[in-house]
């Protein structure tokens, strides 16, 4: 087998890889009923079957890609999937809500790990800068597929086995994955000065999951118990410490300087915004279409289809009208959109029909389509090439760590309704349309040199 061969089943393997990571990071939401008429729990329990997937993911992304460097990327990548593929089945065996948070924090351990590796695979299959950049393309948009699919594909599974399909779905990828990349990725040089930086890691998953359980236990509970205060006080002062103890670490998890560039860290802000908005409103829309509306898996599943089926051809037109009218414009005209999508959606009660809510909904999804790429595009132009992958880190962290924060903050306000989800939905997207606005000014921050 020549070289060119082997580089492309490569290829199918990473892609493989990301594109299980990714739509896990959507599938669950449609499973949202069905796991808890199975399962037992309100929307707390169902909150954390969602979080300790994406806490585990935001906070170990970065140690991942200095592990892979460490000991060598295909060996941490295979290590990975085979923990990744070992916890979907465990989450699909669950017989308790206990069991299967826990096991969802396993997945998003073996998602942190899967996806700086494999980019790490592919830079050293595909050397040639230009071959490269296609086969990046080609990595992205097999997992941007899967993360807008997600919801469809959940509710086939659910309605045609049951909702432990949606988890052990992902056992035979998971094998044609491990198989692919040991037969024919090759392993990557060792860097042994490359370590884990443990204390900044340890302060940055206490920091998320204290952040996320006293948000979701404000919600229901009241905002001003003893423990819910004390679970801010505790992430504020890991959080602290993680700063402190990055900006003195001679290897820092995450160099601080680069945020001293305005297209870096505005580029990062609108990750952090964006997500909180967008998975905190598909979280509370899978529980209204649901709960209030009395929708089936299937159902919620069909009624996203419109929103997340037009993220792939909106990341497309992205590009084009950023040549004419400047990424810093486009992100803006996607603020804006999106914005807009969510004050259409402020009237919708039970008795609303799926036909008044279509518009907005695919408004939004196109809305969300224009401002990732271009976020990505410009947050890796600001650094210089050798950060790249550091800086591809960071982003995947913010924007993880504010779908963490959206679907905790959400959650509790829908919690907390005594009245049904539609107006704590009405609360959350008053919310979103101001996050998804200070995106906007974010975009107008960046660099001069963007526009």
């Amino acid at each position: 087998m020549d070289r060119a061969e082997r580089s492309r089943l490569t290829l199918v393997a990473m892609s493989l890889g990301f594109a299980v990571v990714q739509l896990d990071v959507s599938v669950v939401n449609v499973a949202i009923r069905p796991i808890g008429d199975a399962l037992g729990g309100g929307v707390a329990a169902l909150q954390w079957i969602v979080n300790a997937y994406t806490i585990a993911f935001a906070a170990f992304i970065l140690s991942a890609g200095a592990l892979g460097d460490r000991v060598g990327a295909r060996r941490v990548f295979v290590a990975g999937f085979a923990l990744f593929t070992a916890a979907s089945a465990a989450c699909g065996l669950a017989r308790g809500l206990g069991v299967l948070v826990a096991a969802r924090a396993v997945q998003g351990l073996g998602a942190a790990i899967l996806v700086p590796c494999s980019l790490i695979l592919l830079s050293h299959a595909f050397p040639a800068p230009a071959d490269r950049s296609r086969a990046v393309g080609l990595w992205a948009a097999g997992a941007s597929v899967a993360l807008s699919g997600g919801p469809l594909v959940g509710g086939a599974l659910i309605a045609a086995l049951g909702w432990r399909a949606i988890f052990f779905i992902n056992v035979p990828i998971g094998i044609l994955g491990i198989w692919l990349t040991l037969r024919f990725a090759r392993e990557t040089p060792r860097a042994p000065d490359r370590g884990v930086d443990v204390p900044g890691q340890s302060a940055a998953v206490l920091a998320l999951a204290t952040l996320a359980a006293a948000t979701i236990a404000g919600g229901q509970g009241g905002w001003g118990r003893p423990g819910v205060i004390a679970g801010y006080a505790v992430a504020a002062v890991a959080f602290a410490a993680f700063l402190i103890w990055e900006a003195r670490s001679a290897r820092p998890m995450l160099p601080l300087g680069l945020f001293r560039d305005r297209t870096f860290s505005s580029a990062a802000a609108i990750g952090l915004l964006l997500n909180i908005a967008f998975y905190g409103l598909i979280f509370v829309l899978s529980l209204f279409f649901q709960r209030d509306q009395g929708r089936s898996a299937l159902a919620t599943g069909l009624a996203f289809a419109p929103m997340t089926g037009v993220v792939m051809a909106t990341n497309i037109a992205a590009g084009r009208l950023a040549r004419v009218a400047g990424p810093r414009r486009v992100i803006l005209l996607g603020a804006v959109l999106a914005a807009a999508a969510c004050a259409l959606l402020l009237g919708v009660g039970r008795s609303t029909p799926y036909w008044a809510m279509a518009l907005p909904l695919t408004m939004l999804g196109g809305a969300v389509g224009l401002i990732v790429p271009l976020m990505t595009s410009e947050l890796l132009g600001s650094v210089d090439r050798s950060q790249s992958g550091i800086a591809s880190g960071t982003l995947n962290t913010m924007r993880q760590t504010g779908s963490v924060i959206g679907v905790a903050l959400f959650g509790s306000v829908v919690a907390s309704s005594v009245s049904g989800i539609a107006p704590g939905l009405h609360e959350v997207l008053g919310i979103s349309i101001a996050l998804l606005l200070a995106t906007g000014g974010l975009a107008l921050r960046m660099a001069g040199r963007s526009a």
